[in-house]
C-alpha cells in the first residue's frame, strides 16, 4: 500500500516537472535550420554566484561553472557565429561577475561578438557581464544600473544581552572575527572594510569604462548605485540600443554578416525534470527525495522515510 503510494507521489512529480517543461526551454534547444551558421543564446538567470550554483524545481540557479562552460561550447562550436547574453539578473558578489566577465572578454578576443539582451533586470553584477560585451540592448522599462558595491553586515549585540547569549572566540588574530555579528565593528576595521569595497568599486568602474568607452569621472557620476531604466540607460550611454532579445539576435545577425535566418542554438535552460534528474553533484532537497523514492521503489523492505 505504501509503496503504491509512493508510486503515485512519483507519477504526481514527473507529472508537475512535464508542466513545468512547457514553461523551461531544453538545457541546449536547436533550431530546425540544419546546417545554418548559428547564433548561440545563453541564459544568466537570478543571482550571479561562483561555483555551481543551485538547480531547483522550476529555476536554475546562476552558478560561474555552468556559465562558463556554455561559453566555452559556443566558443569553440565553429559554426557559432555569435553569442547572445540573455541577462535577467539583480546582480551578485564581485568575484563571480568578474570572472564571467573575463572570459567574455576571452571569446571577444577569439573573434567572437557577445551581445547582451537585458530581460526584466540587468543590475549590479548583471550589468558587470553587460560592460564586457560588444553590444547591450535593453527593454525601454529594464531594470539596470545599481552601479557600485557593498558589504553587509549586521550587529546582534544588543539583541543576544536581551536573550542571555554570550559569544566568545579564541581568535588567532585581532580581526579573525572582522564582521562578527556580536559585536560593533572597530573603527580601525571599519577602514579595512571600506578599503576593500572601494577597491572593487573602483574595479567596476575600470570595467564600465573600458568596456562603454566613457571616461572614468562620467562612470564614477552614474555608478552611485542608484537604478535606471533601460531608456534612461541609453541617454546616459550605458546601453546600444532598446529592443527585446529578437532585436539583439537581428543586431548579432547583422553584425557577422548572416544572410538569411540563422540557427539558434540554446544553452543552459533546463526543463524541470532535468533539473530533478540532471546533476549527479547538485543536493537540492527535490533532488534527495526523488533519489530516495527511487531507492524505495527498487527495494525490498520500506525503510522509515526522511523529512528534508
Amino acid at each position: 500500500m505504501f509503496k503504491r503510494s509512493v508510486v503515485l507521489v512519483l507519477i504526481g512529480l514527473i507529472g508537475i516537472s512535464m508542466l513545468g517543461a512547457l514553461f523551461i526551454g531544453p538545457k541546449v534547444k536547436q533550431s530546425k535550420l540544419a546546417g545554418r551558421d548559428k547564433i548561440a543564446i545563453i541564459y544568466v538567470d537570478g543571482m550571479i554566484v561562483g561555483g555551481r550554483g543551485q538547480v531547483g524545481l522550476f529555476s536554475e540557479g546562476g552558478g560561474t561553472d555552468a556559465l562558463i562552460r556554455q561559453l566555452h561550447a559556443a566558443r569553440d562550436d565553429q559554426s557559432v557565429k555569435a553569442i547572445v547574453l540573455r541577462i535577467n539578473s539583480p546582480g551578485g558578489t564581485v568575484p563571480a561577475s568578474q570572472e564571467v566577465g573575463e572570459e567574455l572578454k576571452k571569446v571577444r578576443e577569439l573573434g567572437k561578438p557577445v551581445i547582451t539582451s537585458m530581460a526584466d533586470m540587468a543590475a549590479s553584477g548583471g550589468y558587470w557581464l553587460a560592460a564586457c560585451t560588444d553590444k547591450i540592448y535593453a527593454n525601454p522599462s529594464t531594470i539596470t544600473g545599481s552601479l557600485g558595491v557593498y558589504m553587509p553586515y549586521s550587529n546582534w549585540e544588543e539583541l543576544y544581552k536581551k536573550i542571555g547569549v554570550r559569544q566568545e572566540k579564541i581568535k588567532s588574530g585581532p580581526h579573525k572575527d572582522i564582521l562578527s555579528p556580536d559585536r560593533q565593528l572597530t573603527e580601525e576595521e571599519r577602514a579595512i572594510i571600506q578599503v576593500m569595497v572601494d577597491d572593487m568599486y573602483n574595479q567596476f568602474v575600470e570595467v564600465i569604462a573600458e568596456g562603454r568607452h566613457l571616461d572614468q569621472a562620467k562612470v564614477r557620476q552614474l555608478a552611485d548605485g542608484r537604478i535606471y531604466t533601460g531608456r534612461q540607460a541609453k541617454e546616459a550611454g550605458l546601453v546600444d540600443e532598446l529592443g527585446n532579445m529578437y532585436d539583439a539576435i537581428d543586431g548579432a545577425t547583422a553584425m557577422v554578416g548572416i544572410k538569411g535566418k540563422p540557427e539558434i542554438v540554446e544553452y543552459g535552460k533546463q526543463n524541470a525534470l532535468e533539473a530533478l534528474l540532471g546533476a549527479q553533484d547538485s543536493h537540492t532537497p527535490e533532488q534527495l527525495m526523488l533519489k530516495q523514492l527511487k531507492d524505495i521503489l527498487s527495494s525490498g523492505p520500506v525503510a522509515a522515510p526522511q523529512s528534508y
